[in-house]
């Protein structure tokens, strides 16, 4: 009987280096437009703008650099603008219900694409282009394809359009608007100028802000900045309609620091109310830091009223814009 040796036990291989893992921008990718002296950042998350500056200055607050998009700056806000009492509404006959997320007040705020990833169609120097679906939900049972376009020009600034299409089968509900806070320069908020012809303001209740009804304007009242007026301590957090317009039927909202700097906001007829924020805030290095500018299609808690909320037949588009300039 031959003797067999005992066979040698293959050598182990080394164990594969762990790929190391980074941590992803919570905002997703940071697309850079420029044209002549300003210059606009964007994320991917949202289609947020995050910054826009002429000759290196700020005309929008800023997020951190880290973490969520912080008190929806820069955000793009739909299927609704503002919010939706109790997150309840009824469309065709339909109860639906979408998530409370503003719930000290008991509401529904700023619509559901946030925070919702979007995918570059074109990209160039001056110009971005952004879509996502918004899919079916149970509160919001309907499929839109979101396009974002912004656009960067030497002279006029950033000009943004947003264009909602309705994939599904029904008609769906729908609004729309920008959420930027306008920073007019270095000086504080109390300082600034505004001007904007505002006809008629949404009475809201105190305690959650909801619509109680309509009240005009009064010449030389609280909310008359027909001309140019130093907003000082007044708290403003207020949608306005019947917007004074110039001959393009567009309405302007200027604000202007002692300095002589400023940025203006500029929209076009689909937008038919304008919301207006001092950023009042309980801590400290986020009150007044700037002014909420906020061209909306329809007023605050219209999915429940039904006022000027747009009805979005199958394969059907609808597209609003606004600009934002400085100086």
């Amino acid at each position: 009987m031959s003797e067999t040796s005992p066979s040698t036990p293959a050598a182990t291989p080394p164990a594969a280096a762990a790929t190391p893992v980074t941590a992803a921008r919570a905002r997703g990718e940071e697309l850079t437009l420029s044209a002549g002296p300003y210059t606009a950042v964007v994320s991917t998350v949202g289609a947020t703008l995050e910054s826009l500056t002429v000759d290196g200055r700020d005309l929008l607050v800023r997020s951190p650099e880290q973490g969520p998009m912080l008190h929806y700056r820069g955000a793009v806000v739909a299927p609704w603008p503002n919010r939706i009492g109790d997150g309840a509404y009824t469309w065709d006959g339909q109860k639906l219900q979408v998530p409370i997320n503003e719930v000290e007040r008991g509401n529904a705020l700023h619509g559901l694409l946030c925070f919702q990833a979007y995918t570059p169609a074109a990209v160039c120097e001056d110009e971005v282009v952004l879509r996502t679906q918004l899919m079916p939900t149970t509160g919001y049972p309907f499929q839109l394809l979101m396009t974002v376009r912004y656009t960067l020009d030497a002279e006029t600034g950033l000009s943004c359009t947003v264009t909602a299409r309705n994939l599904g089968a029904e008609d769906a509900p729908y609004g729309v608007c920008p959420h930027p806070y306008l920073v007019a320069g270095p000086e504080p908020l109390e300082e600034w100028s505004l001007q904007a012809g505002l006809g008629t303001v949404l009475t809201v209740t105190e305690d959650r802000l909801l619509p109680t009804g309509t009240a005009p304007v009064e010449r030389d009242g609280e909310f008359d900045f027909t001309q140019p007026r130093v907003i000082g301590d007044q708290a403003i957090d207020h949608a306005f309609t019947d917007l004074e317009r110039d001959e393009h039927g567009m309405f302007v909202v200027r604000v202007t620091a002692p300095g002589g700097t400023g940025v203006q906001l500029t929209a076009g007829a689909e937008c038919t109310w304008l919301q207006l924020h001092t950023a009042d805030r309980p801590e400290p290095e986020n009150n007044r830091v700037g002014l909420a500018v906020e061209p909306m299609t329809c007023p605050p808690d219209a999915f429940r009223s039904g006022t000027d909320v747009v009805r979005l037949s199958p394969g059907a588009e609808h597209a609003a814009s606004w600009s934002i300039r400085g100086w």
